[in-house]
């Protein structure tokens, strides 16, 4: 049985300029064909993005270092939502539907795929959270993480910001101590 402990995070997939009318979008994919479904969409052209995250997991005999899809059974997409586009990402191995009301998808705002992307690029900890919809949202002001959205929590006596990406249902929890935050 393994047990995780969170060492390092970052992201992975095709980091090509994306069209202006293109839109973020979440696939789910099989279990454990994450990276194999971002690398075969690379390939076709298509604009990826799979959070990762490096985990120490321990066993009886051994430790070893093991990178990780930061949401197990997702990944990301940046598409025009034309048909062609569409059947292309459908017809990539691992990759079972779009995320979404019917299985066709809806758009994600561009504001949380870049909310996760600076977290990670700046390696600020942080820790999976249970998907909040109630709360009121804040925007942090100043620091690394300027601009950066999510609803503000206290836990523990700690304020908190939870992340979340609406469409898969999938938040994440930072610290916030010390930084300034503001209604949205």
């Amino acid at each position: 049985m393994a047990s995780a402990a969170q060492t390092a995070a970052y992201e992975w997939g095709n980091q090509a300029t994306t069209d202006d009318s293109a839109q973020w979008y979440a696939i789910q994919t099989r279990p454990r064909h994450e990276k194999s479904a971002v690398a075969e969409l690379d390939q076709k052209g298509i604009v990826t993005f799979l959070p990762l995250v490096t985990e120490v997991h321990r066993w009886s005999d051994r430790r070893k270092k093991v990178v990780l899809p930061l949401f197990a059974g997702y990944a990301f997409v940046n598409i025009v939502a034309v048909p062609a586009t569409r059947v292309s990402v459908l017809r990539t191995n691992g990759v079972l539907s779009f995320v979404g009301s019917h299985n066709q998808g809806a758009p994600i705002p561009e504001s949380q795929i870049e909310g996760i992307r600076s977290l990670l690029a700046n390696k600020i900890p942080f820790s999976p959270h249970f998907f909040l919809k109630v709360g009121q949202r804040v925007r942090i002001r100043g620091g690394c993480l300027e601009g950066v959205e999510g609803i503000l929590i206290r836990h523990n006596g700690d304020q908190r910001l939870v992340l979340s990406v609406d469409m898969i249902q999938r938040s994440l929890a930072i610290s916030i101590e010390g930084y300034d935050v503001e209604p949205v």
